[in-house]
């Protein structure tokens, strides 16, 4: 590896420096750098930078983030990025090229953190591997997410969230027995996201307490185990009874009545019970049907779950008989759970949203674009929701913040370390390695 200081100008120091962000939040000051592709990273690295970390993205800067191509449906742009991305610096380096993992040191000698979900091995052949990180950088928090986890017969196998779905189990308990199916929105990929921003969170709270004094050991998180962690009860409920509960599309194995029921006037209700004191108000009170709820066939949710078919067919015959306005207020009075079937552009216009304020605007490249707030809200905090970057926007300046001088970035982008500078040239003819 060349010395960093003979790839600068002469104002360059070796390693250096990089200020975390200046915007507020509780993540003020922390820098994380991610290696990341598709959903499971980017989706960690975006809850960072929503809480006001400061997180540099690099990108090959030959195609970058492979979600980016996804489709052009946001102004040209791809749905999934502009989801996951929102907030983040863009630096584009070439890490087969010696200069540009040099660079990517540089980086690191100032971060917090360091996220990548690249392909089985890619890290180790970068010399990034966990151990090798922990050794240059004791202080630095990395995690890698991977498919399987090290060291089962999988650990070598690519991993996106539709297989680990399926390896999983998770496809199996979804959709019914006839056709099973992918639960829609990428759950593998944005929980594994989401443990991975808590480990680095539970991190820098122990580093905190320890007045610095914890090395932070290398973490890994893979998209299997996190299924197997949501996957707890269906696989709970068959390690012990030896049944494998079968889906039941939009009802539930484990409790009835429990589902969807068409209404007078064309719509789709979700009624449900969680206990004994609810099926009996939902039997007396809703339906009118005192005669189940002094019936003992139905008397605890064992027993109607065994018998589900009977209270389908009773509770569908009295939704048919009323509109769903009608179905809502009788079940609200009651204290009995319900909800409307709703369809994405439905829930673009729900007045939860609009009346509570939950719209924002994010920039992009190709202009500003409405996005829903993070969940939590915290007293006296205002989410930034910052701008998604375009591939390679803050390469200059972030070279220019290691101190690489003008003459320094156009030597290390004529010999292919670093990308084109931003809005010049095509850069969508190859894709990272990642996954």
């Amino acid at each position: 590896m060349p010395d960093s200081s003979a790839l600068a100008g002469p104002s360059a120091t070796a390693g250096g420096a990089l200020a975390g962000s200046t915007g507020g939040g509780p993540l003020a000051g922390i820098t994380v750098v991610t290696l990341e592709q598709a959903v499971a990273a980017p989706m960690c690295t975006r809850v960072l930078a929503d809480f006001g970390a400061r997180v540099i993205k690099v990108e090959n800067p030959k195609g970058g983030d492979f979600a980016r191509d996804y489709d052009t449906v946001v102004n040209g742009l791809a749905a999934h990025f502009v989801w996951a991305n929102r907030g983040k610096e863009s630096l584009t380096l070439n890490l087969k090229s010696p200069e540009g993992l040099d660079v990517l040191h540089r980086l690191l000698d100032g971060a917090d953190a360091l996220v990548s979900n690249l392909a089985p091995g890619a890290m180790a052949r970068l010399g990034l591997a966990g151990q090798d990180l922990a050794q240059r950088y004791p202080d630095l928090i990395s995690v890698e997410i991977d498919g399987y986890g090290q060291g089962g017969p999988l650990s070598h196998k690519r991993a996106y969230d539709l297989l680990i779905q399926a390896e999983s189990g998770a496809c199996s308990v979804t959709g019914t027995a006839e056709q099973p199916a992918k639960p829609g929105p990428p759950v593998a990929d944005i929980s594994t996201g989401l443990y991975s921003a808590i480990s680095i969170l539970a991190t820098l709270c122990g580093k905190q307490r320890s007045g610095g004094q914890a090395a932070a050991g290398p973490i890994t998180v893979s998209l299997f185990d996190t299924m197997m962690d949501l996957m707890g009860y269906p696989l709970t409920y068959t390690q012990h009874s030896g049944i494998e509960q079968q889906p039941l599309g939009m009802s539930s194995p484990a409790v009835a009545p429990y589902g969807a029921y068409r209404t007078a006037d064309g719509q789709t209700v979700i009624l449900g019970t969680t206990n004994d004191r609810e099926w009996q108000r939902l039997a007396r009170d809703i339906i009118g049907r005192n005669d189940l709820a002094d019936d003992a066939t139905f008397a605890t949710n064992t027993d109607r779950v065994a018998n589900r078919a009977v209270l389908d067919e009773a509770i569908q015959g009295w939704c048919a008989q009323h509109d769903l306005d009608h179905i809502q207020k009788t079940a609200d009075d009651a204290g009995i759970g319900n909800s409307r079937y709703n369809t994405t552009t439905d829930v673009l216009a729900h007045p939860q949203l609009t009346e509570r304020d939950r719209w924002r605007q994010v920039q992009t490249s190709a202009g500003p674009i409405p996005a829903l707030l993070p969940p939590a809200i915290i007293s006296g905090f205002e989410y930034e929701m910052g701008a998604v970057p375009g591939l390679g926007e803050h390469t200059d300046a972030i070279l220019a913040e290691l101190g690489f001088e003008a003459a320094a970035i156009s030597g290390l982008r004529q010999r292919g370390a670093v990308g084109p500078a931003y809005g010049t040239a095509d850069t969508n003819d190859e894709t990272q390695t990642g996954s």
